[in-house]
């Protein structure tokens, strides 16, 4: 049993660093543990580290600068959250090989007047921006990240989406997967769960789909692989939110639900595809589903797929899907078996690195402290640090094994709303106890590893 303790969801002030020039200080995001510095005079933040000449603040709307018109205390840094070429017929993709730098010193998009490409540029490098997010991508001809949304150039409605959603800024693995995804180009992304990685392939999908003009009725055009029955629903309620007002359709294939809803939305045709593996295989194997026309391929959790004995399912699937495709994975680790997986199913594809991917390593944002206890104390302090806790906050309590799942929320619910959620738990329950869960209904998840990634869940302290 072990518990974690996350911070604050807010910016907080980094430690003092006599080096920066006043009045700067260096802030760190309390979601994402990324390090940006803040101008009290003249309220400007930058992921740039100032120099000691004076800093004038930029014109530009969404530009690297960002204009905050926030106050630090109680406010959340807004984070967050594609041209369909052929998958031999790309001539720019090259092969992989080592780190490469871009050739522009600045940030200025991709192709003129393409998505992708800034009118105005930004004043930031691509090597300090990737220097500072720990970005190291490997491939040829690599395209320097897109640090704001106004560099992307995307559509007007996915733009107003980003905004409705209180997006300021792409993330890192947003900033530098969504200029290779528009050239059309295979990825390999290993990235930490909680990076941002869903809409890093979910807007780029949107505008290869709108360059595609297929008929739904035929098939899908965008498929992604999940492993989880929630991650996959997760994905599925972003992609209906940022598809929307892009009138894409979207449907959500996995087990322990009803085929029938699932099979009516494919019959009806759907641009969108998020499915589990099993789901997937046992539709295919119903031929109530075509994916030749399958232009675009995610991988969501690949590392996480292979674990659970997907591979023979992927593998099933992706026979069933044209070889000339664009494929995109995203994976938190980078083991042999997710490499060799990679090397079979892309075509020289860039790999985006964030961070260390040799080691999985402790997400920044999350504060760990660790008590070694005897077994028969653990209990009653596991119950002193629930006391502690502000009433109704939200609290995650790892177990080991589904039986210590499920007793351990016995014995905490009469007193904090416990509610236990493992892979026995039917679909339903499992919808049920996360809907309380994010309602605050039931402050306390006891959970299984079903629960430790890719859950987009707010306010957990």
């Amino acid at each position: 049993m072990a518990t974690a303790t996350v911070s604050s969801s807010g910016p907080r002030y980094a430690p003092e660093d006599p080096t920066l020039p006043k009045p700067w200080r260096g802030l760190v995001d309390g979601k994402t543990g990324y390090l940006y510095f803040w101008n009290p005079e003249t309220n400007v933040t930058q992921y740039e580290r100032p120099s000691a000449a004076p800093h004038k603040p930029s014109s530009a709307p969404l530009s690297s600068s960002i204009q905050v018109q926030r106050s630090l205390e109680g406010q959340r840094r807004g984070y967050s959250p594609e041209r369909g070429d052929d998958r031999h017929g790309r001539g720019s993709s090259g092969g992989s090989g080592a780190a490469t730098t871009n050739s522009q010193n600045t940030v200025k998009g991709i192709v003129p007047g393409g998505y992708g490409a800034s009118n105005t540029g930004s004043s930031v490098s691509a090597d300090a921006y990737r220097r500072r997010h720990e970005i190291i991508v490997h491939g040829d001809k690599v395209p320097p990240p897109l640090m704001s949304f106004e560099d992307t150039n995307f559509p007007s409605e996915i733009l107003r989406e980003a905004q409705a959603a209180g997006f300021s800024a792409p993330t890192p693995i947003q900033a530098q997967s969504w200029p290779i995804a528009l050239q059309g180009r295979d990825i390999v992304a290993i990235a930490k769960t909680g990076s941002g990685k869903t809409l890093g392939y979910l807007i780029p999908g949107f505008i290869h789909l709108k360059q595609r003009h297929t008929d739904p009725r035929m098939g899908p055009t965008v498929l992604v692989l999940s492993p989880t029955r929630e991650l996959a629903t997760q994905i599925q309620d972003e992609a209906v939110k940022f598809g929307k007002s892009s009138k894409i359709s979207c449907t959500c294939l996995y087990g322990g639900a009803p085929k029938g809803p699932q099979l009516r939305d494919l019959d009806r045709g759907v641009d969108v595809v998020v499915a589990t593996p099993g789901r997937l295989n046992d539709i295919l194997e119903m031929r109530r589903i075509s994916l030749m026309q399958v232009s675009y391929l995610v991988l969501d959790e690949a590392d996480r797929m292979l674990d659970m004995g997907f591979e023979p399912q992927i593998r099933k699937i992706v026979k069933e899907v044209p070889s000339r495709r664009q494929t995109l994975m995203y994976t938190a680790t980078w083991p042999k078996e997710v490499r060799k997986i990679a090397a079979d199913l892309l075509v020289n594809p860039v790999q985006v690195n964030i961070g260390n991917v040799d080691e999985l390593v402790a997400n920044k944002a999350i504060t760990q402290h660790v008590e070694v206890l005897p077994p028969l104390e653990k209990h009653r302090r596991l119950e002193q640090i629930l006391r502690s806790q502000e009433p109704g906050s939200k609290i995650i309590i790892f177990c080991s094994t589904k039986k210590m799942c499920d007793q351990l929320a016995r014995n905490l619910n009469r007193y904090f709303g416990a509610a236990a959620i493992h892979g026995d738990k039917s679909q339903s329950e499992r919808d049920s106890v996360l809907s309380q869960f994010k309602s605050g209904r039931s402050p306390v998840l006891v959970a299984t590893d079903v629960a430790a990634r890719g859950l987009d869940i707010k306010d957990v302290r």
